[in-house]
């Protein structure tokens, strides 16, 4: 098992790459995203011009961060339980796909579903999470473990 073999800047730049991935995401999908909150491009955009300047308007970039560095985290904690030289990009991509199968996607899924969202956001949002998982797995996989 790793703990002190853990390469921290790796993993913080990982969860950086993963933030990026959810910025190039959205900024791809917006309008099918804001479709399926079951808004419009104008009145998605009003609401957010009236929230700046206040810590509400950054306040989901911050989290948004935080969660990819959590996530980076645990992919590499996971990854060093592999063992001694196991440290691989397809491993990082593997556990982060059995990452968000297992964890990820069901969350979404049920929370979208009680909350009687569209299918659309289900797929944008846990695609999105997909996309993050693959990126930081790679990532870590490739160096975070020395």
């Amino acid at each position: 098992m790793i703990y002190g073999g853990l390469n921290h800047l790796v993993i913080v730049l990982a969860a950086a790459a993963g933030w990026i991935v959810g910025a190039v995401w959205y900024g791809m999908l917006a309008r099918h995203w804001v479709s399926a909150l079951g808004k419009s491009m104008d009145q998605f955009k009003q609401e957010q011009a009236a929230l700046r300047g206040r810590p509400s308007s950054y306040l989901p970039f911050i989290l948004a961060f935080v969660a990819n560095l959590a996530m980076a985290w645990m992919v590499a904690w996971l990854l060093g339980h592999f063992g001694p030289g196991q440290a691989t990009v397809k491993n990082g991509v593997l556990i982060g796909v059995a990452v968000w199968l297992g964890f990820v996607l069901t969350t979404i899924t049920v929370n979208n579903a009680f909350g009687g969202r569209k299918y659309k956001l289900t797929l944008i949002d846990a695609g999105h999470w997909l996309a993050v998982l693959v990126v930081i797995g790679a990532i870590v996989g490739w160096r975070a473990i020395r």
